[in-house]
This record gives C-alpha cells, structure tokens and sequence, in this order.
C-alpha cells in the first residue's frame, strides 16, 4: 500500500502562484500514471490533472489549462502541481492518487483510485 503526503498548499491572492507536493512512500510509483484532485467545501472530489509514467504527457480538466503545470520527479517519488494565475475557485482541498490500472489512458472519475493522503487546504482570496 502507497502512503501519500500533499504539502504546499496555503493562503495566497487571487493571481497568485503555488507549488504542491506529493511525496510517496512504500511503493515507487515510476510506473504510475499520477493525478491530482480536488474537493472544495460542499461539492464532490473533482479531476485536476494527471501525467503519464515518464512525464511525456499530461492532461488537464479544463478549468486549469494554461495555469496548472502537472509535473514529477520519480527519482524522488514525488509529484508536483504548479499553480499559477489562481482564482478564489481554485479554493480546496487537493490530493493526488496512483491510477492503479497501469492500463493506459487517464481516467478522471475519483472512484477509480484507491489511495489518497491527508490533502493540503489551498485558499485563494479575491
């Protein structure tokens, strides 16, 4: 079993930036696609953005395109979230996950991964 630790996250103005982390440990994860999520107060954990193995493809829910930068060090068993231009929506809290299918292709619905951290609270305020 993957334990996962989310850091990085914080109070930051609307336009600000951050950089999550997402240090795994008890397996290696190089062979892992990875994805992030996110589950702001009220509403159901929603798709963030997810890379392949090595790196070579990303792919992002719309709402971040151009502002996020999904991004991992395997090396380190860590996968990073780059958040720019952010907005008061982007407000929650985020997780990453191992797709445990190590089929191919993304898959964005949450109930497909099986293993979650703490997550780390991002607030934007306008």
């Amino acid at each position: 079993q993957v334990q996962l630790v989310e850091s990085g996250g914080g109070l930051v103005q609307a336009g600000g930036s951050l950089r999550l982390s997402c240090a795994a440990s008890g397996r290696t994860i190089d062979r892992y696609i990875m994805a992030w999520f996110r589950q702001a107060p009220g509403k159901e954990r929603e798709f963030v953005a997810a890379i392949d193995w090595n790196g070579g493809t990303t792919y992002y829910t719309n709402s971040v395109k151009g502002r996020f930068t999904i991004s991992r060090d395997n090396a380190k068993n860590t996968v990073y979230l780059q958040m720019s231009s952010l907005r008061p929506e982007d407000t929650a809290v985020y997780y990453c996950s191992p797709d445990p299918s190590r089929t191919g292709g993304f898959h964005t619905r949450p109930s497909w991964y099986d293993s979650w951290g703490q997550g780390t609270q991002v607030t934007v305020s306008s």
